[in-house]
């Protein structure tokens, strides 16, 4: 196995995809939280391109970014549970689907979260037409990786808990909805009511009020605001 280590920040849903993993293969790890204000000489030095976590250490060899992070305890762990399909088709269409996620998205769902007024009204309707080609992808299934958890799920983590959490902070609705997402719905509550997820993701309030945080500290510096 050899020494593992976990760079990471306990808010961040990339982190979390990366302690899920490794947690789904029983794979024992030491967790280091990073500053992100003040990153550590550690995260310097072994990922000196991106600085950002997450960070996996394994025998003092960097393996960075979460979803070549993910592939990676897959390929090295492979005794424990897939993370991905054994099968060549199915494991591209697993990595098609997990980059859609991550590339289109995740990031439509951020913009709609911190735009305001017309914007938001835009890339709203940007993020609910992305996650309707989703909820079609999911139907009639139980995860995205089957009848377990998978890559896809792993990497949807943010859409499945975080992204309720920052939606209800900002105030925003009708995103995700049963009537536009049926069975995306039916999926969320379906990751979410999973024991072992349960156990892995961080305290909703404690989520909330760090989100509340950046907010007002966001408005704080910025240049419209007083002085």
């Amino acid at each position: 196995m050899g020494d593992v280590k976990v760079l990471g920040f306990w808010a961040s849903p990339f982190s979390g995809r990366v302690e899920m993993a490794l947690k789904l293969k029983g794979v024992e790890y030491e967790y280091i939280e990073e500053d992100l204000s003040n990153k550590s000489p550690l995260l310097l030095k072994y990922n000196p391109v991106h600085k950002k976590v997450p960070l996996l250490l394994h025998n003092a060899k960097p393996v960075a970014e979460s979803l070549v992070i993910l592939e990676y305890i897959d390929e090295t762990w492979p005794e424990g549970p897939p993370i991905l399909p054994k099968d060549p088709y199915e494991r591209s269409k697993a990595r098609f689907w997990a980059r859609f996620v991550e590339d289109k998205c995740m990031p439509a769902m951020w913009k709609a979260c911190w735009s305001r007024g017309e914007e938001q009204e835009k890339t709203k309707e940007e993020a609910v037409e992305l996650l309707r080609i989703l909820d079609s992808e999911i139907k009639g299934k139980k995860f995205f990786g089957g009848d377990n958890i998978g890559l896809v799920d792993i990497t949807a983590n943010f859409i499945a808990y975080w992204f309720g959490i920052v939606a209800q902070v900002v105030g925003l609705d009708e995103v995700i909805t049963k009537e536009t997402h049926p069975n995306l719905c039916k999926w969320i509550e379906e990751y979410n009511n999973c024991s072992f997820v349960k156990e892995n993701v961080p305290v909703k309030d404690k989520l909330a009020e760090k989100f509340k945080e950046g907010i007002q500290a966001a408005a704080k510096s910025s240049p419209d605001s007083a002085s």
